[in-house]
């Protein structure tokens, strides 16, 4: 069975958004880029699963990053990659979606267990308050932590305030840019 993991880059005070919405404290480095990359070439991670907040902003800045001839090669790899991935996009207000996605208007558990049935590497939920739903109802079955030395002080927490979670250590990645990756297992 494919596994569901919550992929999230989080300070050290728990945050994945610092005050205002700021995301720059998370610029992930080439190396630690590349290992995002190299999650989606070598099919390790072969589904995504967004809310529309995060794949508007997905989808409004890595389609034009190719093009870009200042663009570092691994981000023009990532914009490759990225539109070729499939995607699941949950919204009850877009019309449409592109690059490779496909709309959903309500997470349905059972759907999200048939397709975690399907052959296939690693599924991936991204965007807090989609992974919140999907943590609620069970559908998650790793976490994903990259912890960067930063404390933000406030903003949007990784996890929602009323979840209760117990979880198995799996696995510690250090970084040379000073990032942890915690993997955990949902118990």
């Amino acid at each position: 069975m494919r596994k569901l993991i919550y992929v999230q880059m989080v300070s050290l005070d728990g945050y994945m958004e610092g005050p205002g919405g700021s995301l720059d404290w998370s610029v992930p480095s080439e190396e630690l880029h590349q290992h995002f990359n190299d999650l989606y070439l070598k099919g390790e991670i072969d589904l995504s699963l967004y809310g529309r907040r995060l794949y508007e902003n997905m989808a409004g800045y890595w389609p034009e990053v190719k093009e870009d001839s200042n663009a570092p090669y691994v981000e023009k790899e990532f914009a490759r990659v990225w539109k070729q991935v499939p995607k699941i996009v949950f919204s009850k207000t877009l019309k449409t979606t592109e690059w490779n996605s496909t709309l959903a208007r309500e997470v349905i558990p059972e759907e999200i267990q048939s397709i975690k049935q399907q052959p296939g590497g690693m599924i991936e939920v991204a965007g807090a308050d989609l992974a919140a739903t999907f943590l609620k109802l069970g559908l998650v079955d790793q976490v994903w932590l990259y912890l960067h030395p930063v404390v933000l002080g406030g903003g949007k927490r990784m996890f929602p305030d009323e979840l209760n979670l117990k979880l198995d250590y799996l696995d510690t990645k250090t970084f040379p840019c000073k990032v942890i990756r915690l993997k955990y297992g949902i118990q």
